[in-house]
């Protein structure tokens, strides 16, 4: 194994809360592979992005030397977790729980190594309690604690219904760490209170409590609310390769970090460079989408199935773009000066996308000229020649054309 400040610098990349951090660098100190958990209730059939980030945590763990526990709340999910919700979850059926269950696990294999993962349903041993062993569960929780968290303090203030059978979620969520013997518990930001229950009930049981991980909520595509299909902004894990490109291609600028350190499979080294370079300007936001929706396709579509997808993307909306009866110039416009490069200021003239050179500048400078697709950077007047070739194609906004033939 790496040496553990080695194995922390990779672990706390990309999560809120780490409690306590102390308590996990001990364990980690120990030499032996950890018992990492994460507990998923199979709701819906579909994963998207979102779903996959504590999964891709998980992978890292597996990654380090670990081995990870995936419980299908098979039982949990009869009742529908409260954490984050201002109603009551509506029940599922065991028949559409088991559905949902078979294709989760598809899916979650598409990131977890099947070899390190341990799956198990927490039905197993939830729907067997007697009612002596329930109520001794529930005796260690208190009902005033329960309250203070944020969901069910809201709804408990807004006089909103909390049906009673919500309060016993947290306790059994917490019995499935005890049964596993969880070193560490992942979830959701929103899971924070359920992971800390868990380390109550197994120090009440006389065994070393479980370390609380939690990671961010994903932001969906639209830049603002967190990905979900009820909000149409998610990154589904069985969208089609082309689709997937294309969805990813379209997050904001500002997401391009995030999703890189949330949901890649790049290294450290390579999510610290990214960071740096936006910190200080010198990031290429469009260039680094680019290859974050490649990496991404090709995680769950297989290797190379990102570079397909992104010559589908580009011929699907470049071609898209253009206008079919733009107006046409030789080659040879494309002039090579003395330094051995292309002024734009004179190209932009001859193909009447401007009127001066003055204007053509201007118009680089502000980010409106594209060449093939790729926008100019601005002061860069003087471009590649290899650049221009038959079929060539310079923009200015989506009225100006010129093809190159």
């Amino acid at each position: 194994m790496l040496p553990v400040d080695e194995q922390l610098k990779v672990i706390t990349s990309g999560t809120m809360q780490i409690v306590p951090l102390d308590e996990l660098k001990k364990k980690l100190e120990k030499g032996t592979p950890l018992n990492i958990k994460l507990g998923v209730d199979p709701t819906s059939p579909d994963l998207h992005l979102g779903h996959a980030v504590p999964l891709r945590k998980m992978r890292q763990f597996q990654d380090l030397g670990h081995n990870v526990t995936l419980i299908i709340g098979n039982g949990t999910a009869l009742i529908g977790d409260p954490s984050g919700r201002d109603s009551t979850r509506p029940p599922l059926t065991e028949e559409q729980v088991e559905a949902n269950a078979k294709t989760y696990v598809e899916q979650a294999m598409k990131v977890l190594d099947p070899e390190r993962t341990t799956i198990v349903h927490n039905g197993d041993w939830l729907k067997g309690l007697n009612l002596a062993e329930m109520l001794k569960l529930m005796s260690q929780f208190n009902v005033a604690r329960i309250l203070e968290r944020e969901d069910f303090h809201n709804r408990y203030t807004e006089g909103k219904s909390i049906a009673l059978h919500e309060f016993i979620y947290p306790v059994l969520q917490a019995y499935d760490s005890v049964v596993i013997k969880a070193d560490l518990e992942m979830g959701g930001n929103d899971q924070i209170f359920n992971l800390l229950a868990g380390r109550d009930l197994m120090r009440a049981m006389g065994m070393e409590p479980q370390v609380a991980l939690t990671m961010p909520l994903l932001v969906g595509t639209d830049g603002h609310k967190k990905m979900s299909k009820s909000y149409g902004n998610y990154v589904g894990l069985t969208d089609e390769p082309a689709d997937m490109y294309g969805k990813v291609m379209s997050i904001t600028d500002e997401l391009v970090p995030l999703y890189w350190r949330l949901c890649s499979t790049a290294d450290m080294g390579k999510l610290d460079e990214i960071d740096a370079a936006f910190a200080d300007g010198s990031a290429d936001p469009y260039a680094l989408k680019r290859e974050l929706a490649a990496n991404i396709v090709d995680l769950y579509h297989g290797e190379g199935a990102g570079v397909a997808a992104g010559e589908a993307f580009d011929a699907q909306f470049k071609r898209a773009e253009a206008p079919e009866d733009m107006p046409e110039f030789p080659v040879s416009v494309a002039v090579v000066n003395d330094e051995g490069k292309v002024y734009l200021g004179k190209l932009l003239v001859e193909v009447g996308i401007a009127k001066s050179a003055g204007e053509a500048r201007r118009l680089v400078d502000g980010g409106g000229i594209k060449i093939n697709g790729e926008a100019v950077a601005p002061k860069c007047y003087n471009v590649d020649p290899s650049l221009f070739s038959a079929g060539t194609t310079v923009q200015s906004g989506k009225k100006r054309w010129a093809r190159l033939v």
